[in-house]
């Protein structure tokens, strides 16, 4: 259960942006029109991996000439697809162990609806959701309301399976009744930590992020989801100090998601550099002490496990962490935009896509028009998985 074995579980990687955007646009893809659930409406109710949402958005702003754009007020076709994908008992980033429940998640350009980090937080230690600050109030409205109604949800199902269906129940019924609810909470808590209720609210938060304009910062990779995140950007050009954790894990993100965030060519740069700064966080970091070890002294100042050129000798590197794995799915609208974009990305990244066997959803595969990119920073990937090329700037 190791990265590289994720990665082999992927097969080929992407070699040429051109045929990959070929074989995608070749197909017989249904249409999806721009791909909104529903833009008019100011709330839309949804069930996604068995669990009921309402999702406050705004037909107003998506309709206004904002400056800086208006996408990301309303709720996307793909968006509760990808989310229902993660939270699947069988999605292959927890089955090979790329992800767990002591992963730190970062999500760009989130939109309004938070459900991806809904659905994801109570299987890992913290999602950060990250946008332009005009999402702010509505997508920590979806994150208070949804934790808010999933507690409520849990407490009627917990006193529905308690109560006697009729009449008094015996001693031997009313013992009954209390040990299944206490195993019934036992395996609750044991299996979705931080499932509902202010458990919920812990794990998930936002934070602004303008890929324009801003930096991700360790600080926000060590924010503890409690209260107010830290300040976790910084201005492009300023230096920016580090987190208050120590370690690889506690200063950078074990994954960076992007769901539906191509679709428009001027910001491609802005978004793959992005990428490539929050994947490199996890390099950049440094090593915590190691009981009975050294004290981070001696030696020639490599980090254990990587090789010379940056690469990873094997799947865990130094202070235990694997490289940062970026997951970007998108709807497939536009050949250009998209060739546009795996070009850009393709120069700093390794790429894979995610075969349609591995996605388990019909909605999410690639017939259906979306897709599932994976990326691993060039020169981090595993020895003997690396793709031709040099990262580029």
């Amino acid at each position: 259960m190791t990265l590289r074995g994720f990665l082999q579980a992927l097969g080929a990687p992407v070699h040429d942006v051109e045929e990959e955007t070929f074989d995608l646009f070749a197909q017989d893809l249904p249409s999806q029109n721009l791909g909104f659930v529903d833009s008019r409406a100011s709330t839309v109710d949804i069930t996604v991996a068995g669990r009921d949402f309402t999702i406050h958005q705004s037909p107003a702003v998506l309709s206004s000439n904002r400056a800086g754009g208006t996408t990301g007020a309303v709720l996307w076709k793909v968006t509760p697809l990808f989310a229902e994908w993660l939270a699947a008992p069988a999605n292959p980033l927890f089955a090979h162990g790329v992800l767990s429940s002591s992963s730190v998640v970062l999500e760009l350009g989130c939109g309004v609806s938070a459900l991806v980090g809904l659905l994801l937080a109570p299987r890992v230690a913290r999602c950060i959701l990250t946008d332009q600050p005009y999402v702010a109030r509505l997508v920590e409205l979806n994150i208070a309301e949804n934790a808010k109604a999933a507690a409520a949800a849990a407490s009627a199902a917990a006193a529905g399976a308690l109560s006697p269906r009729g009449g008094t129940p015996s001693a031997e019924v009313k013992k009954s009744h209390r040990e299944r609810g206490a195993r019934a909470r036992k395996t609750e808590k044991a299996s979705s930590p931080g499932l509902t209720g202010p458990g919920l609210c812990d794990r998930v938060g936002f934070a602004p992020l303008d890929w324009e304009t801003d930096v991700v910062t360790p600080a926000l990779a060590s924010w503890s989801g409690a209260g107010t995140p830290p300040p976790q950007t910084a201005r492009k050009g300023h230096s920016h100090g580090r987190g208050n954790g120590t370690g690889k894990r506690s200063q950078s993100f074990d994954v960076v998601l992007c769901c539906d965030c191509v679709y428009n060519e001027a910001l491609i740069e802005p978004l793959v550099s992005t990428c490539a700064d929050a994947c490199r966080l996890r390099a950049a970091a440094p090593v915590a002490a190691k009981a009975g070890g050294n004290g981070g002294g001696g030696g020639d100042g490599a980090a254990a496990g990587t090789r010379a050129d940056g690469g990873c000798d094997d799947d865990e590197g130094a202070d235990d962490a694997p490289p940062t794995v970026c997951v970007v799915v998108q709807q497939l609208r536009d050949p250009s935009v998209f060739e546009a974009w795996l070009g850009s990305f393709s120069r700093r990244f390794a790429v894979w896509r995610v075969p349609d066997e591995m996605l388990a959803l019909p909605g999410l595969k690639s017939s259906s028009g979306f897709v599932v990119h994976v990326g691993v920073l060039k020169g981090e990937v595993p020895e003997g998985l690396e793709v031709a090329g040099s990262e580029g700037e």
